[in-house]
């Protein structure tokens, strides 16, 4: 299966239109959206572009092609707008790799030893290796941080690429 990864889209409408536009254009299966979905956070700036409502209503056309892990911003009203199921965490085989996905903001807590963690919450891209794990963040598509590019990630055939909110490759990881 082909997955776009995204985290952190904190209800901007032009980030969330971009990802559905990247989706079909790529031709993927299924959206992993890694957290912090509407609410923009009492410590980042209000994100242009931000409708949470016309958010909604894009995601919810999605409901059967998202699987969506609970990000600190995340809350229980959420739950009741959003048309598909919100987790703490997910552990399965995605690809052929044993993997863990979280949001991030408990990475410390988790004592697992899969082959791929996914993350987001820092707004950073991440591409770590620890104790034979890959540790990936797509980075935020809305908000990014420490001069980094608003982005997401394709993972498909072995191979996870980041993305731009231009389509940009960024960056390209080769899954052994």
């Amino acid at each position: 299966m082909k997955y776009l990864i995204v985290s952190d889209i904190h209800g901007a409408i032009d980030s969330t239109n971009r990802i559905i536009e990247a989706f079909n254009l790529f031709d993927c299966d299924h959206i992993l959206c890694l957290g912090d979905i509407l609410y923009h956070g009492p410590r980042n700036d209000l994100p242009n572009n931000y409708n949470p409502k016309e958010v909604i209503k894009v995601l919810n056309e999605y409901k059967d092609n998202i699987t969506w892990i609970r990000g600190n911003c995340d809350a229980e009203v959420d739950e009741m707008v959003l048309n598909f199921k919100c987790h703490d965490f997910i552990d399965k085989i995605i690809n052929g790799f044993n993997s863990h996905l979280e949001h991030g903001h408990h990475l410390d807590l988790y004592n697992g030893n899969p082959n791929i963690i996914l993350y987001g919450h820092t707004h950073i891209p991440d591409k770590t290796i620890k104790n034979n794990t890959l540790y990936f963040n797509p980075g935020s598509i809305t908000l990014p941080k420490a001069n980094s590019k608003r982005s997401f990630a394709i993972w498909g055939n072995n191979i996870i690429t980041m993305y731009d909110i231009d389509f940009q490759i960024l960056d390209t990881i080769k899954l052994n």
